[in-house]
């Protein structure tokens, strides 16, 4: 038994290593095309290391480029308030529908599982129209506000809330908190694993949006990274150097956040309450 389990383990292992090769060699290659020359990458060679090092094309992008910096800060700045108005609204809705008790509360639950059936392919025609209406295109709140909520964040945390320790709200209302204190003092601050597991997926989600920003943002001064990125590709010529630098620093806030969050993202995924 333990030699079968030993090689299923070695087995595993083996796999495991082969799919972070193959997952890290188009990154790493990415990493290291970022610091060669145009001509260099054209070339068509697939050595990682640069035969001349160059730091040229992040001068490019930072300096030469002056659009960059503002796609960068419009990328981080929706994503930002984005991840931060969805971890609020995600939580209370998802709160309400566990703990307090409301005339209405599972019609409002299956409208919530119904929205998770519904692709956003088929409301994206819908809320353009409404933004033009309200004015809000080439906008942040056009970004951001139609997408503060997410169905599938609020059932997350309302599955999260329902085996959340009733002791400790009871305890808390002897205390003599509010409703709402003991949600902002007790149960958010124990939430913290949810909560982090929430923020990275939604935070990808606005920093990796294309389609969004590329329907609402007409006015490249509002273009976020990846919208943005479009402009180093050109009808005869790709600048590859500048789309690899760009690319680098487009991953980099993924990887910080993730690393921040790390420690708290396998505990949220179990998304219960009663640890």
């Amino acid at each position: 038994m333990k030699k079968k389990f030993s090689i299923g383990k070695s087995f595993l292992y083996v796999v495991l290593v082969g799919y972070a090769i193959v997952t890290l060699i188009p990154f790493l290659w990415a990493l290291s095309s970022s610091f060669k020359t145009l001509e260099e990458i054209l070339s068509g060679s697939m050595n990682f290391l640069p035969q001349m090092f160059t730091l040229e094309n992040y001068r490019q992008i930072f300096i030469e480029q002056t659009l960059f910096p503002r796609w960068l800060f419009n990328s981080v700045f929706i994503a930002v308030v984005g991840t931060a108005l969805n971890l609020l609204f995600n939580s209370m809705a998802g709160y309400a529908l566990a703990r307090i008790s409301f005339p209405g509360k599972k019609s409002v639950f299956i409208i919530v599982l119904a929205v998770l059936m519904i692709p956003g392919q088929v409301t994206m025609i819908p809320n353009y129209l409404i933004l033009k209406e309200l004015g809000w295109l080439n906008s942040y709140q056009g970004m951001i506000v139609p997408a503060m909520v997410n169905a599938t964040f609020i059932f997350m945390m309302r599955q999260f809330f329902v085996n959340f320790p009733k002791e400790l709200e009871e305890a808390a209302a002897l205390d003599g908190l509010t409703r709402l204190g003991t949600f902002f003092r007790i149960v958010l601050p124990i939430a913290k694993p949810a909560l982090a597991a929430q923020a990275i997926f939604v935070f990808m989600a606005f920093w990796n949006d294309f389609m969004r920003p590329l329907i609402i943002m007409t006015d490249q001064e509002m273009f976020t990274l990846t919208v943005g990125l479009n402009a180093f590709k050109g009808q005869y010529v790709t600048f590859w150097n500048f789309i690899m630098a760009a690319s680098m620093v487009f991953t980099l806030p993924v990887l910080i956040i993730y690393a921040f969050f790390n420690r708290y993202f396998l505990k949220g995924i179990s998304f219960r309450g009663d640890k």
